[in-house]
């Protein structure tokens, strides 16, 4: 394919573009830094009809962008470990917006999914700009959010624990844009409050950072594919189906989030005063 065959259509005024006239199993340099170039721009590319993607340029795709994860749990493409299987009826329904394994020191720069099974009706996955969750805060609440950290947790019987500490505004690494970098699904506490005011201001950063007008929504067909910016984004899968979805998904790993060093030290209680640092408020059940 060439260049000059690829047209942009965005998908709503805060994120999100679709990409026409692009074959990703034939994907040269030039097609490439375009994609990427998009990707910067508008945070999630949706190129539909890719019905014949192989698992061999699915993950190659993948390697341009980066070293690709193999998922240590999660089930996989046979013969393929870089392609995690995501199906609806062994637990693939991630409806809870969230930032993927922020637990993690460096969690991924970003996912690329193709849906090969859809159901006839629902199952749209959501995802919202970080940016503009940023940019729209007043000037004195994201003074002080730039100082502060937040701790992002994962429990589960199955797997263990874990933990890791990242700036609350993220500074993206090729853009410089500052972000909101907290998520429902995985932030526990911001460890420079008090517990009480680590979660009044958490709650606001959820409750704010979900809002409509930074999001967009796509209807999936089968074959469809998603490549989204994990650095600057959060997305939501919409749990509205029964029928069984499948998609197959490459992780492409990241660096270590950055942002401003906290201008202040950690929250010590006071006497008896409760607070629990490793308590999870974010999902119950964790």
């Amino acid at each position: 394919m060439s260049i000059n065959d690829l047209r942009v259509t965005p998908v709503s005024g805060a994120l999100g573009a679709r990409l026409h006239g692009l074959d990703l199993n034939d994907v040269d340099d030039a097609v490439f830094e375009r994609v990427h170039e998009l990707l910067l721009r508008h945070l999630v590319l949706f190129v539909p009809g890719q019905v014949g993607l192989t698992p061999q340029a699915h993950v190659a795709l993948g390697r341009r962008f980066g070293e690709v994860e193999v998922h240590p749990f999660l089930p996989k493409v046979d013969s393929h470990p870089e392609l995690t299987l995501i199906e609806s009826d062994k637990g693939g329904k991630a409806d809870e917006w969230h930032i993927d394994v922020t637990f993690t020191p460096t969690p991924p720069m970003a996912s690329i999914l193709h849906l090969v099974t859809c159901p006839p009706t629902g199952g749209d996955t959501m995802w919202s700009n970080q940016y503009l969750a940023y940019e729209t805060l007043s000037a004195p609440f994201r003074e002080m959010l730039d100082g502060l950290t937040a701790v992002h947790v994962l429990r589960a019987p199955e797997v263990g624990e874990f933990s890791a500490e990242h700036p609350v505004v993220r500074v993206h690494p090729e853009t410089g844009r500052r972000s909101l970098y907290v998520t429902r699904m995985w932030t526990s506490h911001i460890p420079q409050l008090s517990r009480d005011e680590s979660d009044a201001v958490l709650q606001h950063l959820f409750d704010h950072s979900e809002s409509p007008r930074f999001s967009c929504r796509y209807q999936w067909q089968a074959g469809d594919v998603a490549i989204w910016d994990n650095r600057a984004t959060q997305h939501l899968a919409v749990n509205d189906y029964t029928e069984y979805r499948r998609g197959q998904r490459v992780t492409v790993l990241g660096d270590r989030p950055t942002g401003d060093a906290p201008r202040w030290k950690e929250y010590e209680r006071a006497g008896d005063e409760r607070y629990w640092p490793r308590r999870v408020t974010a999902k119950s059940g964790y």
